[in-house]
């Protein structure tokens, strides 16, 4: 009947038992038993290779100077200071001072070069750019060289003109700034890769080039020694160009017109 015996307890599901026994002894147990076989096996194994897929970070390329010496090439230069994408890369970074044939590259010739080599870079712009010890008793004019070699340059038509300049004080060659600067906007309006190609010298086949337009045999003529032999680069064409004006005209100041 219904009223008479003993209540029985009712059954309690095992699993059920579980959740309550952990729930009166504290619920922080429940997360260990129940994910045992997941966070502990799991997460250790993963964090390794999640720390293996951070790529590093690549070395930035550093640009250095170069000065081009006998037997020297563009690969060669590549290769040496392992240049990203070789010679043709040096190239195009250095190609209004090397000019429109690349194996052309002549002593003295400056070149910028981009370089991965963190060690090399470092040494050779610390190289390039010290100051080199004077003589115990220096000239007068090995004075003026050392500290015009110490000096660097814009890569513009200021830093070109400066640069020349400094050239021209060392060899004795006449001219300022302005007679510079006057005579190049009117030539090739401060282009160093400009040419002629129709006036009378291109009809003879030697075209007028270059900031100062000069035509090959004045340039090879007057060429100053320690600038570029190629009549593009901007410095070899300035000093070549005052070279010529001072031989026939006492000064490029002296110059105010086609000359």
């Amino acid at each position: 009947m219904a009223g008479r015996g003993k209540h029985r307890r009712p059954r309690t599901n095992p699993l059920t038992r579980g959740f309550i026994a952990a729930g009166t002894g504290g619920a922080a147990l429940t997360l260990p038993l129940l994910g045992a076989t997941h966070a502990s096996a799991v997460e250790p194994q993963s964090a390794p290779a999640a720390a293996q897929s951070v790529p590093q970070a690549a070395q930035p390329a550093k640009s250095l100077t170069y000065t081009v010496v006998k037997g020297d090439s563009l690969a060669r230069i590549a290769d040496r200071y392992d240049v990203s994408g070789g010679w043709k890369q040096l190239y195009k970074d250095n190609r209004t001072a090397v000019g429109d044939n690349p194996k052309l590259i002549h002593p003295g010739l400056k070149l910028t070069v981009k370089t991965t080599k963190t060690s090399v870079a470092k040494k050779t712009a610390t190289k390039s750019s010290a100051p080199a010890k004077p003589a115990a008793k220096p000239a007068g004019g090995v004075a003026q060289a050392t500290q015009a070699s110490a000096k660097t340059y814009a890569d513009n038509l200021d830093g070109w003109i400066r640069e020349s300049l400094d050239i021209m004080a060392q060899k004795g060659i006449p001219g300022s700034y302005d007679g510079i600067y006057r005579n190049i906007m009117r030539e090739s309006s401060g282009n160093p890769q400009a040419i002629n190609n129709w006036d009378s010298n291109a009809v003879a086949g030697t075209p007028s080039k270059g900031l100062l337009q000069v035509i090959d045999p004045t340039f090879a003529a007057y060429h100053v020694a320690g600038t570029s032999f190629d009549p593009y680069d901007p410095v070899a064409n300035i000093t070549a160009a005052c070279n010529y004006a001072a031989d026939r005209y006492g000064s490029i100041d002296n110059v105010n017109g086609p000359y």
